[in-house]
């Protein structure tokens, strides 16, 4: 997420980007304070029920992607995903 920081913004405009948070138990406010602390320029949001099990997200850091259509085009786990990885999927995303 902190190599993203530097990353995202060249493509704000022309791609959604939101963190989702995956512990059910962190308030709204907690999460909106952590982004401002760390310098997150996107938004943190709560899933909705059911919506990390749908997507079979079973752990911290899953990254997931959707094209315009609503298709998966990038998935990637823990440790994955650096910033040229990034990059592209913001390049093919934004194009």
């Amino acid at each position: 997420m902190r190599s993203l920081k530097n990353i995202y913004p060249e493509y704000a405009d022309k791609v959604d980007f939101y963190a989702v948070n995956v512990d059910p138990t962190d308030t709204f406010q907690s999460l909106e304070a952590f982004g401002e602390r760390e310098g997150y320029p996107w938004p943190i949001v709560q899933p909705g029920k059911g919506t990390l099990a749908n997507f079979k997200v079973t752990y911290q850091s899953t990254k997931v992607a959707f094209g315009a259509d609503g298709v998966i085009v990038y998935r990637a786990g823990f440790g994955d995903g650096d910033a040229s990885e990034w990059r592209t999927v913001f390049e093919d995303l934004s194009g």
